[in-house]
């Protein structure tokens, strides 16, 4: 147990060493990248249509392969309703790679 606590303790040494060089303005030992993360795109019906029959899907398999009812996907084809965050990030994944589902186990065909 002992040894687990040095590490933490050195970890957390290490980290406010490399915080004070930051605020004195030394970046040079700190490792940096820029991050960029696209935005997550809208989807109407008619698009959300195409990506589920592209895929060769009822409304119901799609629903459930998506997580979502079956009147979810109504709504949302229909464009009474809009899906939102990790739901248009999924459809962009489902737009972008026709067999994501299959490569990652969610339909077995």
């Amino acid at each position: 147990m002992e040894h687990k606590e040095n590490t933490y303790f050195t970890s957390i040494i290490t980290g406010l060493n490399e915080a004070l060089e930051v605020s004195k303005g030394d970046l040079k030992t700190i490792k940096r990248r820029k991050v960029t993360v696209a935005p997550v795109p809208e989807y109407n019906g008619s698009s959300i249509k195409k990506i589920r029959e592209s895929l060769n899907l009822s409304q119901m398999i799609f629903a459930e392969a998506v997580g979502v009812s079956i009147k979810t996907v109504e709504a949302w084809e229909a464009g009474r309703n809009k899906p939102q965050g990790p739901a248009s990030r999924f459809l962009q994944l489902l737009e972008q790679d026709q067999h994501f589902l299959e490569e990652h186990q969610i339909l077995c065909i």
